[in-house]
């Protein structure tokens, strides 16, 4: 799942192939001038599977767009559009809307899709973008707020109706100007998502030579996922970002998986962001 991804060796939201996560440089302080509005803009080159379960990898040049207002309101394509509703004793509390680029069954859809890509979903059909709101939370602890605890809860509207939930732990500690982040992550969906992405009706069965399959709800994945962020001043970061992860349950006994794909999936990419105030 992305996932622009949460760019980061982050714990974000599964990354998904089409987005992996760009995270923001952990110094949070405006440029002088600012009114509260915050502007990051930047790219970032990503190696990731060509589409979720794709054992063929496609490189993409992500652009990342992020504003946010002080510590209120945030909005971009890996995070998506959020309020912190609740800001207190280390919790951040809100609601959440979230943006699944769609898949194509001729490239594995990344809309930012450089070279690469994979043709074992011909047939399969394509999927629609979809959007996918709900809520989060989060809560920081330790020394320095080194420790991150999140969880999303998400219900899918458009390309696929499933609901999603996504959980995630994250460590950070600084070594010289770098900021290091590295934790485990899983995420688990319906059936309805589990269908769209991994199931085998009837006409893609015939299309494809590939057995009928139902997939049933779950655990979609685990894995762990790092990032190195390095301030290159108070404006602009260069992050490098990379993840692991393993399809589980459903997932992973799709036939489109086993014959076509691989359930190990890795994402390594590299960006830069520079942050100015309104």
């Amino acid at each position: 799942m992305m996932r622009i991804a949460a760019m980061t060796m982050l714990m974000a939201a599964p990354a998904y192939a089409q987005d992996p996560p760009l995270e923001p440089p952990p110094e949070r302080a405006r440029p002088a001038g600012g009114d509260g509005w915050s502007v990051t803009i930047g790219a970032a080159p990503v190696l990731t599977p060509a589409w979720q379960g794709s054992k063929q990898v496609s490189l993409s040049i992500f652009p990342d767009l992020r504003i946010a207002y002080r510590d209120v309101l945030f909005a971009s394509v890996p995070e998506g559009i959020g309020w912190n509703a609740i800001r207190a004793d280390g919790w951040r509390v809100g609601p959440l809307v979230k943006l699944r680029f769609g898949r194509n069954e001729r490239n594995g859809g990344s809309p930012f899709l450089i070279t690469g890509g994979s043709d074992a979903l011909l047939g399969m059909g394509n999927v629609k973008a979809a959007g996918e709101a709900g809520g989060f939370a989060e809560k920081t602890f330790g020394p320095r707020d080194r420790i991150r605890l999140r969880a999303e809860l998400r219900q899918g509207f458009g390309g696929h109706r499933g609901a999603i939930a996504d959980v995630s732990a994250t460590y950070r500690a600084r070594v010289g100007r770098a900021i290091l982040s590295a934790g485990p992550r899983a995420t688990a969906a319906t059936g309805d998502f589990m269908q769209t992405y991994f199931g085998i009706d009837a006409g893609q069965s015939a299309r494809t030579g590939l057995d009928r399959y139902d997939a049933d709800g779950g655990l979609l994945s685990w894995g762990v996922g790092g990032t190195v962020v390095r301030p290159l001043d108070r404006r602009s970061a260069i992050t490098l970002f990379t993840s692991l992860e393993r399809l589980a349950g459903p997932a992973a006994d799709s036939l489109l998986i086993r014959e076509r794909g691989q359930a190990t999936q890795f994402t390594l990419g590299i960006g830069y962001g520079f942050r100015f105030g309104l």
